[in-house]
């Protein structure tokens, strides 16, 4: 009898992994603003997520791969990978000592937008109609969100752009590498070049938590980056990721209720309108990509 689960079975456990794995991301994020708001500063927050992942990956894929888990085979676009997942961190963890996770978390998921246009640019991909359309109402959305013109726009919402860019450069350069580097690779790489770009400046002004509960956290935030990473590349190899896409968008759910129950920071109407509109403008090209067999990966924000 095989021991492999029925297919039904396997696609479930998928879906259930990915959700953990984006609850892993809001865990980041409100553990970083939690974090900055008790005193410390944005760049050593970022250390500790990192510094984190990088001890957990090195213990988990050391043992079991060797050197073979840190040598890449695309030295170059790794470098690049890297350096743009640590601009969306910095900048987003920038972005929320000024701004409410929701909103954050709400410009983060109009990558599928910025994400098809630099596949354009970069990549070569073609944009039909219908999509290019898709990507103008994402881009609606944003604006509903972030709103330039009103009272409640905040300089800091620059930041979280900022980051939305740089993970959008990090998805097109993970879409580069995909069949050339294993997982371990990709995780060690992206830890530990953050680690070593960091380190020199975050001793500069080290500050330790004043509270048990500061050392907790700082102590976890790099265990949610591993946990949440882990758990969505998992969840790849049960489920394809056309079905998994959808469930990135569980963020948005958790990230208010982290921002209600923790900061109690409830989201505008504007914040949900501009929320609903980049939704279902990112699941309809989602829908597009499925319908046309395209191999379509969620892109939650990345952390």
């Amino acid at each position: 009898m095989s021991a492999l689960k029925p297919k039904e079975d396997r696609a479930g456990a998928g879906l259930a992994l990915m959700a953990l794995g984006v609850l892993g991301f809001t865990c980041i994020d409100t553990s970083a603003k939690w974090l900055m708001l008790s005193g410390l500063g944005a760049l050593q927050v970022v250390f500790m997520r990192y510094l984190g992942h990088f001890v957990l990956a090195l213990a988990v894929f050391l043992p079991t791969q060797g050197k073979e888990a840190l040598r890449s085979q695309s030295p170059r676009l790794q470098l690049a990978r890297s350096a743009f997942l640590l601009g969306s961190t910095g900048l987003n963890f920038a972005a929320l000592q000024f701004l409410p996770i929701t909103v954050t978390t709400a410009i983060m998921f109009s990558m599928p937008v910025t994400v098809t246009l630099l596949s354009v640019l970069l990549l070569g991909e073609t944009v039909g109609l219908r999509r290019f359309l898709a990507v103008l109402a994402g881009f609606s959305g944003v604006l509903v969100v972030v709103q330039p013109w009103g009272a409640d726009f905040h300089p800091a919402m620059f930041l979280s752009l900022g980051a939305l860019c740089c993970a959008s450069l990090y998805f097109v350069v993970t879409r580069m590498l995909a069949g050339h580097e294993s997982n371990a690779t990709s995780q060690i790489w992206s830890s530990g070049l953050a680690v070593i770009c960091i380190l020199p400046f975050v001793m500069q002004s080290w500050q330790w938590p004043d509270s048990p509960i500061g050392w907790i956290v700082m102590a976890v935030i790099g265990a949610f980056g591993f946990g949440g990473h882990a758990a969505a590349t998992a969840a790849h190899r049960l489920a394809d990721a056309s079905l998994l896409a959808p469930m990135a968008y569980v963020q948005l759910i958790s990230a208010t209720a982290a921002g209600v129950l923790v900061f109690n920071s409830w989201p505008t109407i504007w914040t949900l309108v501009g929320s609903l509109i980049i939704v279902g403008s990112g699941i309809y090209i989602w829908w597009r990509e499925r319908r046309l067999g395209h191999v379509a990966k969620p892109t939650p924000p990345v952390r």
